[in-house]
């Protein structure tokens, strides 16, 4: 898989996304990297640590988030993007679902969409993914966690964004799918989808797994955001062991540690 200028093995290896947030307000790092020199020093210091892509979100999806107008999530992302693209060869996702920040983070430089929604936020989404020629992430979400058939559900609504994207022009090799850990589920419901990856990696797409930090880990080991770290390596330990090309982390060089020392004793 090609996403920006860099070449992806998604069928061997596991590559890490490292979270930048220039958000006020996320449930980790709020704040800490909303300023464009922070930013920048903190992109710098996760590529030297070995991440593949950087995420840039301007918009905390954190339980109870305040919404952010599309035309303030593009003033914190597109100066952000447009200088780690300058500065640096890794490619740049960009973390929305609104259509209008998607366009403007592709104009500034970003190779990716990455959507919470899976294209079903924003009808224009599945457009603006066509015509930039980005990578997509395709997440998986609903307004209500009801469900009959929990895991058959789950890969249906992926395929269903799948089919949106498709319909709209975008090639399958374009294509990523995300669980959605920590969105529309149980805390039940977030340990199942990540035991049983392995059954949305035979969908035949690339899989991103995004448990870093996240309540599921929090609520398991009754620790507060700050101290997710080990049940986060768990989770990237099991990501690697399902088939996951992608994981993204808040701690680079830690997780990739923990990729590689999987894939070592996978190889045997």
């Amino acid at each position: 898989m090609r996403i920006g200028t860099q070449e992806f093995d998604t069928k061997n290896q596991t590559y890490v996304m490292g979270i930048l947030n220039v958000t006020p307000d996320s449930f980790s790092d709020g704040g800490r990297y909303n300023q464009l020199d922070a930013a920048l020093f903190h992109a710098e210091a996760m590529l030297q640590e070995g991440a593949s892509i950087l995420d840039v979100g301007g918009e905390s999806t954190r339980p109870g988030y305040a919404p952010v107008p599309a035309e303030e999530e593009i003033r914190r992302v597109v100066p952000v993007i447009r200088a780690l693209t300058r500065r640096f060869k890794a490619p740049v996702s960009v973390d929305t679902w609104k259509s209008s920040v998607a366009e403007a983070a592709v104009q500034a430089g970003a190779s990716m969409i990455n959507d919470i929604w899976g294209l079903k936020g924003d009808p224009k989404m599945a457009r603006v993914a066509a015509e930039s020629g980005a990578a997509c992430c395709l997440m998986h979400n609903r307004k209500e966690a009801v469900y009959e058939d929990f895991m058959r559900e789950v890969a249906a609504d992926l395929m269903a964004s799948v089919e949106t994207a498709r319909e709209a022009g975008v090639r399958d090799d374009r294509i990523i799918l995300d669980p959605g850990v920590g969105f529309a589920k149980s805390y039940a419901q977030n340990l199942e989808v990540i035991a049983r990856l392995e059954e949305l990696a035979c969908l035949g797409f690339p899989v991103l797994l995004g448990t870093s930090r996240k309540s599921v880990i929090g609520k398991t080991l009754d620790l507060p955001a700050d101290q997710r770290l080990e049940g986060t390596l768990v989770t990237t330990v099991y990501a690697v062991q399902k088939g996951c090309a992608f994981v993204r982390v808040h701690d680079v060089k830690e997780n990739l540690r923990a990729i590689q020392m999987t894939k070592a004793l996978m190889r045997g």
